[in-house]
């Protein structure tokens, strides 16, 4: 069972951008602990990182149609990726929405996700941990609904 795992502008550099937001472990130690704790579910987990929003929609148009879950980290994207947004609604696929750090306790302007209405759920403002606790619920989500989203 395949899970899709994406992370959208600026996750690449995690570990030294802002720690104090994003703490500092690196985009491969996460990723390495979503293959662990995937492994140890059952799951085939597939990370994709870019700095391009077309590159994630391409990404998703390819990998989407044989994966049962997604989870998604679209970094600033989640403000104005209207593009990724409408990728997003047509899969029909549980999908998480997932933050490090609390979008709603920062400026203003993280407040506003478009990506939220178009997702299963969100998970924000614990670390790494928010990406585990993704995996976790994605799994259940499938093995309960199958294949269905919102």
């Amino acid at each position: 069972m395949k899970i899709l795992v994406l992370h959208g502008p600026n996750l690449g550099r995690l570990g030294v951008r802002d720690p104090a937001h994003y703490g500092v472990r690196t985009l491969a130690e996460i990723d390495a602990l979503l293959q662990s704790r995937g492994a140890e579910l059952g799951l085939q987990v597939q990370s994709f990182q870019s700095n391009a929003e077309g590159a994630l929609i391409d990404y998703l148009e390819l990998e989407a149609p044989t994966a049962r879950g997604i989870i998604i980290n679209p970094g600033a994207l989640t403000h104005y990726g209207l593009s990724l947004r409408d990728a997003l609604e047509s899969i029909h696929l549980p999908i998480v929405e997932v933050h490090l750090s609390n979008i709603y306790t920062r400026e203003e302007f993280r407040h506003r996700s478009v990506v939220a209405p178009v997702v299963t759920g969100q998970i924000s403002g614990f670390g790494w941990r928010s990406y585990l606790c993704a995996l976790e619920l994605v799994a259940q989500l499938v093995a309960e609904t199958g294949q269905t989203h919102n």
